[in-house]
Parts: structure tokens; sequence; C-alpha cells
């Protein structure tokens, strides 16, 4: 687990790696939610690479977080798209780089702004080879998701105050009219945010969180042939 940098076509990124203990697995990249590249970002990837999996979550936010709401809303309107596709397709390649890591393709995870955005990595780069989502937020528009050609999995909560339980459905629709292979869950009165156990919006919900994290391990083994 380290501090890494990386090159993209926008020039250098950096990021937070973790590497599964055996040396060898699937490679897999994660999204930020729109506090930024903060430890429970860390944490995901070190539990993918307790998992099996070399994980690396590029900083979309060059080396800002913050724990308050009205700043992290700023800094989610504020983000490149152009830029964040560049360091995303840049983690991408890297990691597909590494010396141990299997197969031709890559996952993407991502969560809240990153949930958005894994869906917008496996729209602009065929090496996406599994998409997991948690509660879905995308406020820069949407990417032609006839391009996704990734097997989609998404997490949703049905008391989600960010996202309804209608968008998620419609969302889930909309990709699945697009040809795209979706597969959305629905955890029964878990909120925005379940999966983050540092419960900054106090709606961390343990049983939805591993149920969750089973099906995305799953998920990615199974895709990626782990």
């Amino acid at each position: 687990m380290t501090e890494i940098t990386f090159p993209t076509i926008g020039g250098e990124a950096s990021g937070y790696l973790a590497e599964p203990e055996s040396g060898a697995g699937s490679g897999v990249i994660v999204l930020q939610e729109w506090w930024g590249l903060d430890d429970h970002v860390r944490s995901v990837c070190d539990r993918l690479g307790a998992a099996g999996f070399f994980a690396l979550a590029p900083d979309l936010y060059h080396g800002e977080t913050t724990t308050q709401p009205d700043e992290a809303e700023q800094r989610m309107m504020a983000l490149s798209m152009e830029q964040a596709e560049k360091e995303m397709s840049g983690a991408v390649e890297h990691l597909a780089g590494l010396d141990g890591v299997s197969g031709e393709r890559v996952g993407a995870v991502g969560f809240c702004l990153g949930g958005g955005l894994a869906v917008w990595a496996a729209a602009t780069n065929a090496r996406i080879g599994a998409a997991v989502v948690y509660y879905y937020v995308m406020p820069h528009g949407k990417p032609d998701f006839s391009k996704v050609k990734a097997p989609v999995l998404g997490h949703f909560g049905t008391a989600d105050e960010f996202v309804s339980l209608d968008d998620a459905q419609a969302l889930e629709a909309q990709l699945g009219k697009a040809g795209v292979d979706t597969d959305f869950e629905y955890y029964v009165g878990s909120g925005h945010a379940f999966f983050n156990d540092t419960n900054r919006l106090g709606t961390y919900d343990a049983a939805a969180a591993e149920k969750s994290w089973e099906r995305t391990i799953g998920f990615l083994r199974e895709r990626l042939d782990n």
C-alpha cells in the first residue's frame, strides 16, 4: 500500500495503490466519493488488495479532501471531466502494465461521484472489463451508454435521499436499453453512502455494506478471472 504517481496523456497524476500479498491478481481502479481521496477510499483499496486484487485510486482532486458537504459539492461540480477522464484512463493503463496484474481487462469500483465515474470510465476505456457502481451520482451529464461494453453491477439503498429509487431504476433501464449487461441490487431501508463506515452522513449500514461487498468481490472475480 503506497502513494504513487503514474503517467497520463495530460501529464503526471497521483494515487493510492494496494497490492495483493500473493503478488498476482486482477487490477481494479477505485473512484472516490465527493469527499476526495480520503482514508475511506484508501481502506477500500486495502480491502481489495486483501481480496487478491491490485487496486489503484487516482487522486482526482489532486491532494485536496474535505469533510464538509458544501465544499465537497463545490469540488465535485468544479471537476474537469476532460482531466478526470485522462487520469482514470492513465490509472487503468498503469494497472494493466504492472508486474503481476493478470488478464487484459481492469475493473472499476466507484462510490457516489465515483459510481458515476465508474460508468464513465467504462464508456471511454475499452480495457474496463467490469464496473461496480455504488449509489451513482453524475452531475456532469452522462457518457454514451451504448459504448459501455463491460457488465455493470449496481448497489443502491431504497431510502437514499440523494439518489431516489425511481432514479436508480431509471438508470438501470437506460443502461439496459443501451445494451449494457446490468444487474442492480437494492438494499431495503439503506440510505446514501451506506457502505461508508466513516459514517459521515450517519447512514452506514453494516449488513448492507457486507452483503454488497460480497457481491462486488464475487462479480469482479467472475468477470475479471481473478
